[in-house]
């Protein structure tokens, strides 16, 4: 009797005993691994957020799924197929295993993927329930509905691609020299600093400001500020500030003299990382003389002002494993502090959603709509009002899909009469290193054309120019 020769790697085949295949036994299949550093603690740029954009979806489902009949992707929680064998190599001796170490995760990782850039909120589900999603109970959902077991550390999250990228030529000293020429003597080239800082990362961005000063003992955003104008200038100061000090100057604009900008809190509250609102509250202080928890205080009321307080805290469970037996009792409980009940348990909704994992919120929501039969956001809409009801919504909203949040936010601002653009400026500015990409696709799909077509329609001049080239990249 002989025995096949071996082909395997790593440690040679004993003699007398077989090879072993193992196909269930794989080791720990790659994962995504932990977060980079947000880059953001220093100036730096807006890189791209979660990889590069949705990974690729078949026809009908998440992939390792049967196609369900006019369903979505869905991009927030899948449980893909196991790894094919790999791991260690065959050891002789031991009977085949049928574990599979951890699950694979998607393309684009598993864990949280990269912080970087503006926004960290990770996309998901923006229709759960939708045939084909992977709403609690439908039909096919997960293989074959009903739940799945938990799944220790799953973070399968959508990735986001910017349109902005870091110039591969990168010059500062010839940046720097071109931005002086374009503001040098009488008349301004506006061409010429578009086609520079619309093509430079951020922290590309804050190289050539340092190296200008270096260079001609003057502060380039002062420079630009006393060439450019209205719009233009709004958007050029915006791209020459790190993510964190335009954030900042956002919130304390927003809540600071006459009136406060609530959209533009919930905006930014609900989108960025506990780590990005951490250094947020650092620079505010630093640079406003102000706790930002206490400004916030005085500037809000009710229980609006207990939403923004809970998410200003930057507190939010990070890296929490799915755990689906909280998700059914937190469903339950947000289903009688509302529509079960007469009257409204503010105060359950925000110790939930304001202290929860994106990925465990998502299946809350999933288990809220088998429950109530509908989306927790019409919920909200029923039982909430005002400054409450939109940053609920909003919350809501972004947790399910980030990337149709801010195409919404973009359409409702050059939708009708005039155009918002402090939002329009902001949104393009924070997200076209992050996940523009998405938002554009997003965008097409909810309004049935391009985003560059409608800033086409809606800003002009040199204006509309900077906007399509941050767009378009």
């Amino acid at each position: 009797m002989s025995y096949p020769p071996y082909s395997g790697s790593g440690y040679p085949q004993q003699g007398g005993y077989p090879a072993q295949q193992q196909p269930g036994y794989g080791g720990y299949p790659p994962q995504g691994g932990y977060p980079q550093p947000d880059p953001y603690g220093a100036p730096g740029g807006y890189p791209s957020q979660y990889g590069a954009g949705y990974p690729s979806q078949p026809a009908g489902g998440a992939p390792g799924y049967p196609p369900q009949p006019g369903g979505q992707p869905c991009y927030g929680m899948q449980y893909p197929q196991q790894p094919a064998p790999g791991g260690y190599p065959a050891q002789p001796g031991y009977p085949q295993q049928t574990m599979g170490g951890y699950p694979a995760q998607p393309p684009g990782g598993g864990g949280y993927p990269q912080q970087q850039g503006y926004g960290i909120a990770p996309g998901g589900c923006y229709q759960p329930g939708a045939p084909g999603t992977c709403a609690p109970g439908n039909p096919g959902a997960y293989g074959g509905g009903g739940m799945p077991p938990p799944v220790v550390g799953a973070q399968t999250l959508p990735t986001g691609q910017g349109t902005v990228r870091p110039h591969p030529s990168f010059n500062p000293e010839e940046d720097a020299k071109v931005l002086r020429k374009a503001m040098k003597g009488i008349g301004t080239d506006e061409k010429a600093i578009i086609d520079v800082l619309s093509h430079r990362s951020n922290d590309q961005r804050q190289k050539i400001k340092n190296m200008f000063k270096t260079m001609f003992g003057k502060d380039l955003i002062s420079e630009l500020k006393s060439e450019l104008t209205s719009h233009l200038e709004q958007a050029v100061v915006a791209l020459m500030m790190t993510p964190v000090e335009y954030d900042a100057e956002q919130i304390h604009n927003a809540i600071a003299g006459a009136g406060t900008k609530e959209g533009v809190l919930i905006e930014i509250f609900c989108t960025r990382s506990n780590k990005r609102i951490e250094e947020i509250k650092a620079l505010y202080k630093s640079k406003y003389g102000r706790d930002l928890e206490k400004h916030l205080m005085d500037d809000t009321s009710g229980h609006f002002r207990r939403l923004m307080v809970a998410l200003s805290t930057g507190n939010r469970i990070e890296n929490q494993p799915v755990d689906y037996q909280k998700a059914r009792q937190d469903a339950q409980g947000l289903f009688e502090a509302g529509e079960k009940t007469l009257g409204t348990d503010e105060s359950t909704f925000n110790s939930i959603l304001c202290s929860q994992s994106f990925e465990q919120l998502r299946v809350v929501f999933q288990e809220y709509r088998r429950i109530a039969n509908k989306g927790l956001d019409q919920a909200i809409k029923s039982e909430m009002s005002g400054n409450l009801e939109k940053g609920m919504v909003a919350l809501v909203h972004v947790i399910e899909n980030i990337y149709n949040y801010f195409a919404d936010r973009l359409h409702h601002a050059m939708k009708g009469a005039g155009t918002a653009d402090d939002t329009l400026i902001r949104v393009v500015v924070t997200r076209c290193e992050v996940d523009m990409v998405q938002i554009k696709q997003e965008y097409q799909r909810s309004y049935g054309r391009t985003l560059e077509a409608a800033i086409e329609g809606d800003a002009s001049g040199d204006y509309k120019k900077m906007l399509l080239a941050l767009v378009q990249g």
